[in-house]
């Protein structure tokens, strides 16, 4: 019903007998299945309403795979990082013919922020949104809503850089003014090359370390 297009977003599911009824199965499977799919940020259940589809946001209906690229991120932080390079790319590109002047200033916030900001989960959260700012000026939000996952599962190596990286901060001021200059002047291809030049920064870092990348 959901995948045939005969329920949309914001539409009340058919009650768990008609259900039933309809595809032969049991009550019991029928609520198993509508269990599963709010679980999931497709359905969600109104307290003496009933059931209605969600508004299928990417985002919302990502956020579970949050947990499966955390998992992932000790075991190969190296396959996220490269994952997220070609994202934070391809975004940065799209975003260079559509960012607002709205948007730029915002990101010139964003970058005095992280210049100014003591206390390094502060300055993480202006980096973390400084990206999902480019992403989103992009105007696509399934790929919006999938590198802020991915940006998600990089936030302990962004961490540890910080801690022992002398040189990050100057390096990321650098790599942002870069991204945010072509951006500024809609040059689609120095945007890519400045977003994963910037990524790649960090997995160089990372090849630098003592540590296992697994423990990242």
């Amino acid at each position: 019903m959901l995948l045939s297009g005969e329920l949309g977003p914001g539409d009340r599911l058919p009650t768990e007998r008609e259900l039933s009824t309809r595809f032969w199965m049991s009550r019991n499977c029928v609520r198993e299945a509508v269990r599963t799919l709010s679980s999931m940020g497709v359905l969600e259940s109104r307290v003496g309403a009933g059931t209605y589809v969600t508004d299928l946001q990417p985002q919302v209906l990502l956020d579970g795979s949050s947990f499966v690229l955390e998992l992932l991120r000790h075991r190969n932080v190296w396959e996220v990082m490269e994952t997220r390079r070609v994202l934070d790319a391809l975004a940065a590109s799209k975003a260079a013919g559509r960012i607002t002047a709205e948007q730029l200033s915002e990101l010139r916030e964003l970058m005095a922020t992280m210049d100014s900001a003591l206390d390094l989960d502060e300055r993480i959260a202006a980096d973390l949104a400084f990206h999902r700012l480019i992403a989103d000026a992009g105007g696509n939000q399934v790929l919006a809503a999938v590198l802020r996952t991915v940006a998600g599962g990089t936030t302990a190596a962004r961490k540890r850089r910080g801690l022992t990286d002398a040189h990050a901060m100057e390096r990321m001021h650098a790599e942002h003014l870069l991204i945010y200059r072509a951006l500024e002047r809609g040059d689609a291809d120095l945007a890519a090359t400045a977003a994963a030049a910037h990524v790649a920064g960090v997995e160089a870092w990372l090849l630098d370390t003592d540590d296992s990348p697994a423990d990242q």
